[in-house]
Protein backbone atom coordinates (compact mmCIF):
# COMPACT_ATOMS: atom_id res chain seq x y z
CA UNK A 1 0.00 0.00 0.00
CA UNK A 2 2.96 2.51 0.79
CA UNK A 3 4.54 1.59 -2.30
CA UNK A 4 1.67 2.76 -4.48
CA UNK A 5 1.14 6.01 -2.72
CA UNK A 6 4.93 6.39 -2.78
CA UNK A 7 5.16 6.17 -6.55
CA UNK A 8 2.59 8.54 -7.05
CA UNK A 9 3.62 11.12 -4.96
CA UNK A 10 7.29 10.89 -7.44
CA UNK A 11 6.28 10.90 -10.69
CA UNK A 12 2.95 12.89 -12.40
CA UNK A 13 2.22 10.13 -15.03
CA UNK A 14 0.11 11.51 -18.15
CA UNK A 15 0.55 8.92 -20.71
CA UNK A 16 -2.92 6.88 -20.09
CA UNK A 17 -5.17 6.20 -17.45
CA UNK A 18 -3.36 2.46 -17.84
CA UNK A 19 -0.64 3.20 -15.80
CA UNK A 20 -3.12 3.55 -12.10
CA UNK A 21 -2.33 1.97 -9.87
CA UNK A 22 -4.95 0.33 -7.13
CA UNK A 23 -5.93 2.03 -4.55
CA UNK A 24 -5.44 0.79 -0.69
CA UNK A 25 -9.03 -0.14 -0.47
CA UNK A 26 -7.97 -2.59 -3.49
CA UNK A 27 -5.21 -4.08 -2.33
CA UNK A 28 -6.96 -4.74 1.29
CA UNK A 29 -9.86 -6.45 -1.05
CA UNK A 30 -7.39 -8.41 -3.11
CA UNK A 31 -5.71 -10.23 0.48
CA UNK A 32 -8.28 -10.56 1.91
CA UNK A 33 -10.19 -11.79 -1.46
CA UNK A 34 -12.09 -15.63 -1.20
CA UNK A 35 -11.14 -17.67 -4.28
CA UNK A 36 -11.21 -21.27 -6.05
CA UNK A 37 -10.88 -21.73 -9.21
CA UNK A 38 -12.43 -20.00 -12.01
CA UNK A 39 -11.55 -22.94 -14.52
CA UNK A 40 -14.26 -24.51 -12.33
CA UNK A 41 -16.38 -21.89 -12.47
CA UNK A 42 -16.40 -22.17 -8.51
CA UNK A 43 -14.35 -18.92 -7.93
CA UNK A 44 -16.67 -16.64 -5.56
CA UNK A 45 -15.01 -13.30 -5.83
CA UNK A 46 -14.90 -13.69 -9.63
CA UNK A 47 -18.09 -14.88 -10.20
CA UNK A 48 -19.48 -12.13 -7.84
CA UNK A 49 -17.76 -9.32 -10.45
CA UNK A 50 -19.05 -11.17 -13.36
CA UNK A 51 -22.63 -10.83 -12.01
CA UNK A 52 -22.51 -7.31 -11.15
CA UNK A 53 -20.44 -6.38 -14.56
CA UNK A 54 -23.35 -8.29 -16.68
CA UNK A 55 -25.61 -5.88 -14.92
CA UNK A 56 -23.89 -2.50 -15.23
CA UNK A 57 -24.22 -3.20 -18.91
CA UNK A 58 -27.56 -4.46 -19.20
CA UNK A 59 -26.31 -8.09 -20.42
CA UNK A 60 -27.44 -11.71 -19.50
CA UNK A 61 -23.73 -12.74 -18.68
CA UNK A 62 -20.09 -11.63 -18.59
CA UNK A 63 -16.94 -13.20 -18.57
CA UNK A 64 -13.54 -11.62 -16.75
CA UNK A 65 -10.41 -11.59 -19.08
CA UNK A 66 -7.23 -10.87 -18.63
CA UNK A 67 -7.16 -7.36 -20.85
CA UNK A 68 -9.35 -4.99 -23.17
CA UNK A 69 -7.19 -6.65 -26.10
CA UNK A 70 -7.93 -10.47 -24.93
CA UNK A 71 -11.65 -9.68 -24.47
CA UNK A 72 -12.14 -7.72 -28.00
CA UNK A 73 -10.23 -10.47 -29.81
CA UNK A 74 -12.36 -13.17 -27.59
CA UNK A 75 -15.69 -11.75 -28.83
CA UNK A 76 -14.68 -11.71 -32.07
CA UNK A 77 -13.59 -15.22 -32.15
CA UNK A 78 -16.78 -16.28 -30.63
CA UNK A 79 -18.63 -14.51 -33.14
CA UNK A 80 -17.20 -15.71 -36.51
CA UNK A 81 -15.90 -18.61 -38.22
CA UNK A 82 -12.75 -18.66 -39.85
CA UNK A 83 -12.76 -17.13 -43.20
CA UNK A 84 -15.59 -14.57 -41.77
CA UNK A 85 -15.03 -10.70 -42.91
CA UNK A 86 -15.79 -7.99 -40.05
CA UNK A 87 -16.86 -4.32 -40.78
CA UNK A 88 -15.23 -2.15 -38.65
CA UNK A 89 -13.89 1.61 -38.60
CA UNK A 90 -10.42 2.16 -39.34
CA UNK A 91 -9.13 3.89 -37.08
CA UNK A 92 -10.74 1.64 -34.47
CA UNK A 93 -8.47 0.16 -31.69
CA UNK A 94 -9.01 -3.54 -33.27
CA UNK A 95 -7.55 -2.88 -36.15
CA UNK A 96 -5.03 -0.03 -35.56
CA UNK A 97 -3.46 -1.14 -31.42
CA UNK A 98 -4.24 -5.37 -31.54
CA UNK A 99 -1.02 -6.46 -33.50
CA UNK A 100 -3.38 -7.92 -36.33
CA UNK A 101 -4.63 -10.51 -34.10
CA UNK A 102 -8.01 -11.25 -35.68
CA UNK A 103 -6.12 -12.58 -38.52
CA UNK A 104 -3.54 -14.75 -36.34
CA UNK A 105 -6.21 -16.36 -33.69
CA UNK A 106 -9.99 -15.66 -34.97
CA UNK A 107 -8.67 -16.32 -38.92
CA UNK A 108 -11.10 -13.63 -40.43
CA UNK A 109 -10.32 -10.42 -42.25
CA UNK A 110 -11.20 -6.77 -41.14
CA UNK A 111 -13.09 -4.70 -43.86
CA UNK A 112 -12.11 -1.36 -42.98
CA UNK A 113 -14.58 1.32 -42.89
CA UNK A 114 -13.64 5.44 -43.61
CA UNK A 115 -14.54 6.59 -40.16
CA UNK A 116 -14.08 10.13 -39.03
CA UNK A 117 -12.71 9.95 -35.31
CA UNK A 118 -14.57 6.88 -34.69
CA UNK A 119 -17.92 7.78 -36.81
CA UNK A 120 -19.01 5.96 -39.97
CA UNK A 121 -22.07 6.88 -41.98
CA UNK A 122 -24.44 4.10 -42.58
CA UNK A 123 -24.10 4.26 -46.34
CA UNK A 124 -20.55 3.75 -46.09
CA UNK A 125 -21.49 0.68 -44.04
CA UNK A 126 -24.25 -0.29 -46.18
CA UNK A 127 -21.63 -0.58 -48.96
CA UNK A 128 -19.32 -2.88 -47.28
CA UNK A 129 -21.98 -5.57 -46.61
CA UNK A 130 -21.52 -8.28 -48.36
CA UNK A 131 -24.19 -10.63 -49.75
CA UNK A 132 -24.04 -14.50 -49.93
CA UNK A 133 -22.18 -14.59 -53.94
CA UNK A 134 -20.06 -17.16 -53.77
CA UNK A 135 -16.83 -15.47 -54.15
CA UNK A 136 -17.72 -13.22 -50.84
CA UNK A 137 -16.93 -14.09 -47.47
CA UNK A 138 -19.67 -13.89 -44.88
CA UNK A 139 -20.01 -10.66 -43.41
CA UNK A 140 -19.91 -12.10 -39.77
CA UNK A 141 -19.97 -8.95 -37.13
CA UNK A 142 -20.01 -5.52 -36.85
CA UNK A 143 -17.73 -3.71 -34.45
CA UNK A 144 -17.57 0.15 -33.18
CA UNK A 145 -16.04 1.76 -30.30
CA UNK A 146 -17.31 3.50 -28.00
CA UNK A 147 -15.67 6.01 -26.55
CA UNK A 148 -13.45 6.40 -29.46
CA UNK A 149 -9.51 6.78 -28.23
CA UNK A 150 -9.35 9.82 -30.51
CA UNK A 151 -11.27 11.38 -27.26
CA UNK A 152 -14.61 11.37 -29.03
CA UNK A 153 -17.86 9.88 -27.90
CA UNK A 154 -20.33 8.23 -30.68
CA UNK A 155 -23.56 9.31 -29.91
CA UNK A 156 -26.58 7.04 -29.75
CA UNK A 157 -28.25 7.86 -32.47
CA UNK A 158 -25.46 6.93 -34.65
CA UNK A 159 -25.32 3.97 -32.45
CA UNK A 160 -28.81 3.06 -33.14
CA UNK A 161 -29.26 3.73 -36.75
CA UNK A 162 -26.34 1.26 -37.07
CA UNK A 163 -27.81 -1.42 -34.52
CA UNK A 164 -31.02 -1.41 -36.27
CA UNK A 165 -29.24 -2.00 -39.64
CA UNK A 166 -27.29 -4.72 -37.94
CA UNK A 167 -30.83 -6.56 -36.92
CA UNK A 168 -31.91 -6.15 -40.61
CA UNK A 169 -29.09 -8.45 -41.61
CA UNK A 170 -28.87 -10.83 -38.65
CA UNK A 171 -25.29 -9.39 -37.83
CA UNK A 172 -23.90 -8.88 -34.40
CA UNK A 173 -22.47 -5.56 -33.11
CA UNK A 174 -20.00 -5.96 -30.74
CA UNK A 175 -18.79 -2.93 -29.05
CA UNK A 176 -15.35 -2.10 -27.66
CA UNK A 177 -16.21 -0.08 -24.46
CA UNK A 178 -12.88 0.13 -23.22
CA UNK A 179 -13.70 3.33 -21.68
CA UNK A 180 -17.70 2.83 -21.61
CA UNK A 181 -18.08 4.55 -18.37
CA UNK A 182 -16.26 7.65 -19.63
CA UNK A 183 -18.65 7.78 -22.89
CA UNK A 184 -22.11 7.09 -20.68
CA UNK A 185 -20.59 10.10 -18.46
CA UNK A 186 -20.26 12.30 -21.34
CA UNK A 187 -23.55 11.30 -23.17
CA UNK A 188 -25.09 11.47 -20.08
CA UNK A 189 -26.53 8.33 -20.12
CA UNK A 190 -26.62 5.14 -18.03
CA UNK A 191 -23.70 2.81 -19.75
CA UNK A 192 -26.82 0.52 -20.73
CA UNK A 193 -28.77 2.94 -23.07
CA UNK A 194 -24.95 2.68 -24.72
CA UNK A 195 -24.84 -1.04 -24.39
CA UNK A 196 -28.40 -2.03 -25.68
CA UNK A 197 -27.17 -1.24 -29.15
CA UNK A 198 -24.39 -3.85 -28.91
CA UNK A 199 -24.89 -7.88 -28.51
CA UNK A 200 -21.54 -7.63 -27.15
CA UNK A 201 -19.35 -5.22 -24.87
CA UNK A 202 -15.94 -5.34 -23.88
CA UNK A 203 -14.70 -2.39 -21.20
CA UNK A 204 -11.63 -2.53 -18.94
CA UNK A 205 -11.14 -2.57 -15.09
CA UNK A 206 -7.66 -1.32 -15.81
CA UNK A 207 -7.94 2.37 -16.93
CA UNK A 208 -9.71 5.11 -15.12
CA UNK A 209 -11.39 2.29 -13.05
CA UNK A 210 -7.74 1.64 -10.90
CA UNK A 211 -7.82 -2.13 -11.26
CA UNK A 212 -4.38 -3.53 -11.03
CA UNK A 213 -5.59 -6.11 -14.22
CA UNK A 214 -8.77 -6.87 -16.29
CA UNK A 215 -11.37 -6.22 -18.50
CA UNK A 216 -15.07 -7.62 -18.83
CA UNK A 217 -16.87 -9.27 -22.02
CA UNK A 218 -20.69 -9.06 -21.65
CA UNK A 219 -23.24 -10.54 -23.83
CA UNK A 220 -26.38 -13.38 -24.10
CA UNK A 221 -25.64 -16.57 -21.85
CA UNK A 222 -24.88 -18.95 -24.74
CA UNK A 223 -22.54 -15.83 -26.34
CA UNK A 224 -20.61 -16.00 -23.05
CA UNK A 225 -20.87 -19.75 -23.00
CA UNK A 226 -19.51 -20.32 -26.04
CA UNK A 227 -16.81 -17.04 -24.85
CA UNK A 228 -16.08 -19.27 -21.75
CA UNK A 229 -14.62 -22.13 -24.15
CA UNK A 230 -12.96 -20.41 -26.27
CA UNK A 231 -10.56 -18.20 -22.89
CA UNK A 232 -9.50 -21.45 -22.52
CA UNK A 233 -8.62 -21.84 -25.91
CA UNK A 234 -6.54 -18.50 -25.54
CA UNK A 235 -5.10 -18.86 -22.54
CA UNK A 236 -7.68 -17.24 -20.27
CA UNK A 237 -7.86 -19.81 -17.59
CA UNK A 238 -6.72 -17.81 -14.67
CA UNK A 239 -7.60 -20.27 -12.09
CA UNK A 240 -7.70 -18.14 -8.77
CA UNK A 241 -8.11 -14.80 -10.75
CA UNK A 242 -10.75 -13.68 -7.68
CA UNK A 243 -7.51 -11.86 -6.10
CA UNK A 244 -7.52 -9.65 -9.39
CA UNK A 245 -11.57 -9.54 -9.57
CA UNK A 246 -11.78 -8.26 -6.03
CA UNK A 247 -10.40 -5.33 -7.52
CA UNK A 248 -12.45 -5.33 -10.48
CA UNK A 249 -15.59 -5.03 -8.08
CA UNK A 250 -14.11 -2.02 -6.29
CA UNK A 251 -13.89 -0.79 -9.25
CA UNK A 252 -17.35 -0.91 -10.51
CA UNK A 253 -18.99 -0.16 -7.24
CA UNK A 254 -16.86 3.16 -6.73
CA UNK A 255 -14.54 4.56 -9.16
CA UNK A 256 -17.13 4.73 -11.97
CA UNK A 257 -18.94 7.36 -9.74
CA UNK A 258 -15.42 9.20 -9.70
CA UNK A 259 -14.94 9.36 -13.32
CA UNK A 260 -16.27 12.67 -13.30
CA UNK A 261 -12.97 14.64 -11.71
CA UNK A 262 -11.69 13.11 -14.43
CA UNK A 263 -13.12 15.09 -17.43
CA UNK A 264 -13.11 17.98 -15.01
CA UNK A 265 -9.25 17.62 -14.52
CA UNK A 266 -8.97 17.23 -18.28
CA UNK A 267 -11.05 20.26 -19.16
CA UNK A 268 -8.72 22.02 -16.62
CA UNK A 269 -5.53 21.20 -17.95
CA UNK A 270 -6.73 21.63 -21.60
CA UNK A 271 -7.36 25.20 -20.29
CA UNK A 272 -3.96 26.06 -18.82
CA UNK A 273 -2.25 24.70 -21.86
CA UNK A 274 -3.73 26.93 -23.61
CA UNK A 275 -2.01 29.50 -21.47
CA UNK A 276 1.01 28.47 -23.15
CA UNK A 277 1.87 30.31 -26.43
CA UNK A 278 2.44 28.16 -29.61
CA UNK A 279 0.18 25.15 -27.96
CA UNK A 280 -2.74 24.63 -30.26
CA UNK A 281 -5.93 22.48 -28.27
CA UNK A 282 -8.19 20.68 -30.03
CA UNK A 283 -11.12 21.63 -27.63
CA UNK A 284 -13.66 19.29 -30.33
CA UNK A 285 -11.89 16.32 -28.92
CA UNK A 286 -12.69 16.83 -25.20
CA UNK A 287 -15.10 14.53 -24.17
CA UNK A 288 -13.79 12.36 -22.06
CA UNK A 289 -10.34 12.55 -19.79
CA UNK A 290 -7.87 12.86 -22.55
CA UNK A 291 -6.61 15.99 -23.92
CA UNK A 292 -4.91 16.51 -27.89
CA UNK A 293 -2.68 19.46 -28.56
CA UNK A 294 -0.16 20.63 -31.32
CA UNK A 295 3.11 22.82 -30.40
CA UNK A 296 3.41 24.87 -32.96
CA UNK A 297 6.78 26.29 -33.10
CA UNK A 298 9.70 26.49 -35.94
CA UNK A 299 12.29 23.62 -35.01
CA UNK A 300 10.41 22.79 -31.54
CA UNK A 301 12.33 19.23 -30.67
CA UNK A 302 9.77 17.23 -29.23
CA UNK A 303 12.59 14.77 -27.65
CA UNK A 304 14.44 17.30 -26.03
CA UNK A 305 10.86 18.18 -24.69
CA UNK A 306 9.48 14.97 -23.48
CA UNK A 307 13.00 14.38 -21.84
CA UNK A 308 12.87 17.34 -20.02
CA UNK A 309 9.90 16.83 -18.57
CA UNK A 310 11.23 13.26 -17.86
CA UNK A 311 13.46 14.56 -16.19
CA UNK A 312 11.27 16.43 -13.58
CA UNK A 313 9.51 13.01 -12.93
CA UNK A 314 6.88 13.88 -15.31
CA UNK A 315 5.94 11.10 -17.87
CA UNK A 316 4.11 12.12 -21.31
CA UNK A 317 4.30 9.91 -24.45
CA UNK A 318 6.00 11.53 -27.51
CA UNK A 319 3.84 13.22 -30.36
CA UNK A 320 1.70 10.61 -32.57
CA UNK A 321 1.50 12.42 -36.45
CA UNK A 322 2.35 15.76 -34.64
CA UNK A 323 -0.31 15.51 -31.79
CA UNK A 324 0.55 14.84 -28.12
CA UNK A 325 -1.95 13.36 -26.19
CA UNK A 326 -2.23 13.95 -22.26
CA UNK A 327 -4.67 11.37 -19.77
CA UNK A 328 -6.21 12.81 -16.82
CA UNK A 329 -7.07 9.87 -14.16
CA UNK A 330 -7.42 8.68 -10.13
CA UNK A 331 -3.71 9.75 -9.77
CA UNK A 332 -3.85 13.02 -11.25
CA UNK A 333 -5.05 16.04 -9.52
CA UNK A 334 -4.99 20.13 -10.05
CA UNK A 335 -2.02 20.42 -7.76
CA UNK A 336 0.05 17.91 -10.51
CA UNK A 337 -1.21 19.45 -13.37
CA UNK A 338 -0.44 22.80 -12.14
CA UNK A 339 3.05 21.55 -11.87
CA UNK A 340 3.05 20.27 -15.36
CA UNK A 341 2.26 23.90 -16.65
CA UNK A 342 4.63 25.44 -15.12
CA UNK A 343 7.67 23.21 -16.12
CA UNK A 344 6.42 23.16 -19.57
CA UNK A 345 6.10 26.79 -19.07
CA UNK A 346 9.93 26.73 -17.91
CA UNK A 347 11.12 24.12 -20.71
CA UNK A 348 9.97 26.90 -22.96
CA UNK A 349 11.57 29.98 -21.75
CA UNK A 350 14.62 28.32 -20.77
CA UNK A 351 15.06 26.07 -24.09
CA UNK A 352 13.57 28.00 -26.72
Amino acid sequence: MLISNHYHSQWIDLRSDTVTHPTEEMLDAMVRAEVGDDVYQDDPTTLTLQDLAAKMVGKESALFVPSGTFGNQLALISHTERGDEILIPESNHIVMHEVGASAVIAGVQLRCIPDVKGRITINDLQQRYRDGDIHNPRTALICLENAHSSGKVIPLVDMKEIFNYSKSLGVPIHLDGARIFNAALALKVDATEISQYCDSVMFCLSKGLCAPIGSILAGSKSFINRALKNRKLMGGGLRQSGYLAAAGIISLKKMVHRLSVDHENAQYLAQRLSEIPGFEIFNDRLDINMVFFRIQKRNFDSNTFVQFLYKKNIKINPPSANEYRLVTHYWIDKRKIDRVIMIMKEYLQNVI
